[in-house]
C-alpha cells in the first residue's frame, strides 16, 4: 500500500504540472504584453486605443468562448480539446510575432484567446476530477494550479521586461512556441486518453485520469452568437469612448448593441434546451457571489496593472526591464499567498481566505493613491505586495467553492462560467481604467489614482459579498 501511495503521488504530482503548465501559458499572456505596449504603439503606430485592444482582443476573445469551450470539453474530452487549445495557441502566437501591422496583431490575439478558452476549462476538469474524491486533496491541488496562473500574471511584466530588453517585442509572442511545445509534451506523456475512473482510491492501479462523460450535450450557437456580441459591443464602446467620447454615434451604438444582445441572450438561455449558460447553476448557493466576487478581482487587478505599466513607462520614465523589475514583488507575493491559502482552506473553508484576500487587496489599492511624479520604488512595494498577496489568498479559494458547489460531470462548464466572469472583469478593467488616461500624459497619474479608489471600493464589495452572499457550508 506505501508503494501504491507514492505512485498516486508521483501520477498526481506530474498531473497537476501538466494541467497547471497551461494555465501558466494562458495566464502570462495576459499580462506579459503590458510591459511592451509603449514599444509595440511606437513600432505599430498605435494610441491608448489600439494598445487597449492588444490587451483587450485577447481577453474578450478568451472570456466570449470559455463557456462553448467547457461544453466542447465535456463532450469530446478534456485531453484531446486541451491539446487543440495548445496547437492554436501556438499557430496564434506565431502570427502575433510577425505582425506587420497593429489589425493583425489585435486578430491574432483573439485568436490567442480561442486558444486559451479551450485550455483552461479542460485542465480544471481534468484536475477536478483526479482529486474529487478527497476535498481536502482537492482544494490543496486547486490551490497550487491556481497559483501557477496567479504567479504567471504576476511574471509576465518580469519575463517580457527581460525579453524587451533582449530581444524586443515580438519575442514575448514568440516565445509561446517553446512554452507550447513544453505543454503538448506534458499532455501526450502524463495525461492518459483512457477514461476517468469514478474515485481517487480507483486511479491507484489505473492511468492518469482523465475527463470524460458520456453525456450528450450540444453547442449553443446562438447564445455563443449572442455572447461575443455583447460582450464586444459592451467593451468596445468603452475603450473607444477614450478617444471619441461617450456621445459620439459609434459608441453609443456599440453600448446598444451590448444591451441588445445581453438582453436576447438571457432570453435564448432560458428557452433553450441545452443552453450555452445553464442559468440554473446561479440558484445554487454561493454561486452567484462566488462569480461576482471573481469578476471584481480581475477587472480590479488586469485594469490596475495595465495602468501601472503605463505609469511606470511614460510618467516616470522606466524601461521596460526596470518596470519588469518592479513588478517582481508580484510573483513572490503571488507563490506565498497561494500556498497558505491552500492550507487554509483544507482547514476552514473558501469563505474566509476570500474575505481575508479581499480587505488584503483593498488596502493595497488604496496605498496607490500615494503615488506621483516622484514617488520611489520603494514606496510603491506595499502596494506591490498587498495586492496579489490578497489576490492569492481569494482566488484559490473561489474556484474551489464553485467547484464543489455543481455535479462533477458539469465542473468543465462551472469552470468555464468562471473564468468567463473573470475575463469579462478584466477587459472591462482594462477597458475602463485605459479610458481614464485619455491620450495625454498628463492623465496618467489622475487617472491611476481614480482607478485605485474605485478598485478599493470594489475590493470592499467583494468582502461583504462573500461575508453575506456565501452560503455556511463554505466556512467550517
Amino acid at each position: 500500500m506505501d508503494n501504491q501511495k507514492v505512485q498516486l503521488r508521483g501520477t498526481l504530482l506530474w498531473l497537476l504540472v501538466a494541467t497547471s503548465f497551461a494555465f501558466v501559458v494562458v495566464q502570462l499572456d495576459v499580462t506579459i504584453v503590458n510591459v511592451a505596449l509603449p514599444q509595440i504603439g511606437a513600432a505599430l503606430h498605435a494610441g491608448v486605443a489600439g494598445l487597449q485592444w492588444v490587451v483587450d482582443a485577447y481577453t474578450l476573445s478568451f472570456a466570449a468562448l470559455l463557456i462553448s469551450a467547457g461544453v466542447i470539453g465535456d463532450r469530446f474530452g478534456s485531453r484531446r480539446v486541451y491539446l487543440a487549445g495548445f496547437v492554436i495557441f501556438t499557430i496564434a502566437s506565431i502570427i502575433c510575432g510577425f505582425a506587420p501591422a497593429i489589425g493583425i496583431l489585435i486578430a491574432a490575439r483573439a485568436m490567442q484567446g480561442a486558444g486559451a478558452a479551450l485550455l483552461v476549462p479542460t485542465s480544471l476538469a481534468i484536475l477536478n476530477h483526479s482529486s474529487e474524491e478527497n476535498p481536502a486533496l482537492r482544494a490543496r491541488m486547486v490551490a497550487l494550479w491556481t497559483a501557477a496562473g496567479g504567479v504567471s500574471i504576476a511574471a509576465g511584466p518580469v519575463i517580457g521586461g527581460f525579453l524587451l530588453a533582449g530581444f524586443g517585442w515580438r519575442s514575448i509572442f514568440l516565445v509561446n512556441i517553446l512554452l507550447c511545445g513544453i505543454g503538448i509534451y506534458l499532455v501526450l506523456k502524463f495525461v492518459s486518453p483512457d477514461s476517468f475512473k469514478d474515485s481517487l482510491e480507483d486511479s491507484l492501479n489505473s492511468e492518469t485520469p482523465e475527463s470524460r462523460h458520456t453525456e450528450s450535450r450540444h453547442l449553443d450557437l446562438p447564445g455563443q452568437i449572442l455572447g461575443v456580441l455583447a460582450l464586444a459591443g459592451l467593451v468596445g464602446a468603452i475603450i473607444e469612448s477614450g478617444h471619441l467620447g461617450f456621445t459620439h454615434p459609434a459608441v453609443l451604438a456599440g453600448f446598444l448593441l451590448g444591451a441588445l444582445a445581453t438582453a436576447m441572450f438571457i432570453h435564448v438561455e432560458r428557452r433553450s434546451t441545452s443552453p450555452m449558460l445553464p442559468l440554473q447553476f446561479f440558484r445554487l448557493p454561493g454561486f452567484n457571489a462566488a462569480v461576482v466576487f471573481g469578476i471584481i478581482v480581475n477587472l480590479t487587478y488586469y485594469g490596475v496593472i495595465f495602468v501601472l505599466s503605463l505609469y511606470l513607462q511614460q510618467a516616470r520614465g522606466y524601461s521596460p526591464l526596470r518596470t519588469g523589475i518592479a513588478f517582481l514583488p508580484l510573483t513572490a507575493t503571488f507563490i506565498v499567498s497561494n500556498v497558505i491559502t491552500g492550507w487554509l482552506t483544507a482547514r476552514v473553508g473558501s469563505r474566509f481566505p476570500m474575505i481575508l484576500g479581499a480587505l488584503i487587496g483593498m488596502v493595497g489599492y488604496a496605498l496607490l493613491l500615494r503615488l506621483g511624479e516622484a514617488t520611489s520604488l520603494l514606496s510603491m512595494m506595499a502596494s506591490f505586495i498587498l495586492i496579489p498577496g490578497g489576490m492569492g489568498l481569494a482566488v484559490p479559494a473561489m474556484t474551489t467553492s464553485i467547484l464543489s458547489s455543481v455535479p462533477r460531470e458539469r465542473s468543465g462548464t462551472a469552470s468555464a462560467i468562471l473564468n468567463t466572469a473573470r475575463q469579462t472583469g478584466g477587459a472591462i478593467g482594462v477597458a475602463v481604467f485605459g479610458a481614464l488616461l485619455g491620450h495625454s500624459r498628463d492623465r496618467i497619474i489622475p487617472g491611476l489614482h481614480i482607478s485605485a479608489l474605485i478598485s478599493t471600493g470594489l475590493l470592499l464589495t467583494a468582502a461583504a459579498l462573500a461575508w453575506f452572499g456565501m452560503s455556511r457550508q463554505y466556512s467550517r
